[in-house]
């Protein structure tokens, strides 16, 4: 058994935690020790710099064969509000994307149209990469690689190498939920299993595209699941080096049928800075953790920076999927605004690509943002 002495130990200097040390920091529930640690290694990682991006997301349909319990976003192929972006679609959105300053990344998620084929997706990343041979392509998590691999009888790498010969650079992290079948075959049970989700990111680990992790929390998972969850990323981080940020997704129960059948509420900020803090402790290969704003809200991923985090996401643009399942945050920001708020956190905000590359000098801003704020 793990002593608190000798967990509280280990978190302070930095050294790796077990399952059961990750359990019983856990369990101790001092938050504010685990922040203090937390920041400890954000800080060996990058300093005070606190990243965000310019980008835009894309959601190509909300039309899906899964029926996931956990998902608010998906609808039927006969419902009204269900949509499908076409190709005039797809060229209006990159047509305002071009008028954006410094784009540095398009992110495309999907649900898994029972109809499309394959063609149609690879056309969108051809599409976006043609009318932005600039900007990343983030493109489909591995549930949707998995599902064209299904589709078409091809194995995952041919699909990855096809996406990435019509132009796609990076895969988002999405999808991952819990790595758990047991979790799994309650929340997505028409999924990517957890071993299919493992064996895509590794897969594309070893074909040069860099990918992000997740986790999705708050739902039928149990604590230890969770921690099980975030020791396997590091796992597979140990293996690959492939990951480049990891991001934390508490469930938005409203409008869903997983919300509805065992009364779930969505965490608390407590509950959420402790995964915070967690998350940097036991990710220690690692090198960023993402507040993704959207999810947790923007005073929480503010205070996530002092929780060790050091990535506010970007401006995003318009989503959907998070909003459908009762998020109240806004749609998009500006940089400006995110500027402003790791400023104000006392960091230093630094513009970035997807890769972590910063984009040089300070860039200049949309047309909507009266001046740049500089932190003093």
């Amino acid at each position: 058994m793990t002593t608190i002495a000798a967990a509280r130990a280990k978190a302070e200097t930095g050294e790796r935690l077990s399952l059961a040390d990750a359990m019983t920091l856990y369990q101790e529930n001092d938050l504010l020790f685990l922040a203090a640690c937390a920041r400890r290694m954000k800080e060996k990682k990058s300093g005070r710099k606190v990243f965000y991006t310019v980008n835009r997301h894309i959601n190509l349909t909300n039309i899906c064969r899964s029926h996931c319990p956990l998902c608010a976003f998906q609808v039927g192929q006969d419902d009204p509000r269900g949509f499908v972006l076409e190709a005039e679609d797809i060229d209006r959105i990159t047509a305002e994307a071009r008028t954006v300053k410094n784009l540095s990344e398009v992110h495309i998620v999907s649900a898994l149209h029972p109809d499309k084929p394959f063609s149609y997706y690879l056309d969108v990343v051809r599409r976006v990469k043609a009318a932005l041979p600039q900007v990343d392509v983030k493109a489909f998590t591995p549930v949707e690689i998995v599902n064209f691999a299904r589709q078409t009888g091809k194995s995952i790498r041919e699909i990855l190498e096809l996406l990435r010969k019509a132009g796609l650079d990076s895969l988002p992290g999405g999808g991952a939920e819990i790595l758990s079948d047991r979790v799994r075959r309650i929340i997505c049970p028409n999924k990517a299993t957890a071993a299919e989700w493992i064996e895509t990111m590794k897969t594309a680990h070893r074909l040069g595209i860099r990918t992000n992790a997740s986790i999705l929390y708050g739902h039928v998972e149990t604590v230890e699941e969770r921690l099980q969850h975030l020791i396997t990323l590091r796992d597979i981080q140990d293996e690959t080096h492939g990951f480049q940020a990891f991001m934390l997704f508490p469930f938005h129960p409203a409008h869903t049928e997983l919300g509805q059948t065992y009364h779930l509420q969505r965490v608390g900020s407590w509950e959420d800075l402790k995964m915070m803090a967690l998350s940097r402790l036991i990710l220690d290969n690692f090198d960023h953790v993402k507040a993704f704003w959207v999810m947790l809200t923007m005073p929480v991923a503010q205070l996530a920076l002092g929780f060790g985090a050091d990535d506010l996401d970007g401006t995003i643009g318009e989503e959907k999927i998070i909003h459908a399942a009762g998020a109240k945050t806004g749609r998009g920001i500006t940089r400006t605004m995110l500027r402003r708020i790791i400023c104000e956190a006392g960091f230093e905000p630094v513009e970035r690509d997807t890769f972590y590359q910063a984009i040089g000098g300070q860039p200049a801003e949309q047309t909507e943002e009266k001046e740049a704020v500089r932190c003093d």
